[in-house]
């Protein structure tokens, strides 16, 4: 009974927590213009 008691208390704070980041909603931010720009290491 605890172990059901255990996993339905993680359920509903991961759905919790899932609805409260979604409320926030995605980040107001700029991407780059600039590529990334990599390099790949000399072969020995």
């Amino acid at each position: 009974m605890r172990a059901l008691v255990a996993a339905t208390t993680g359920l509903a704070v991961a759905f919790a927590l899932v609805f409260a980041i979604t409320a926030l909603g995605s980040p107001t931010g700029e991407t780059s213009p600039k590529p990334l720009l990599t390099t790949v290491p000399p072969h020995p």
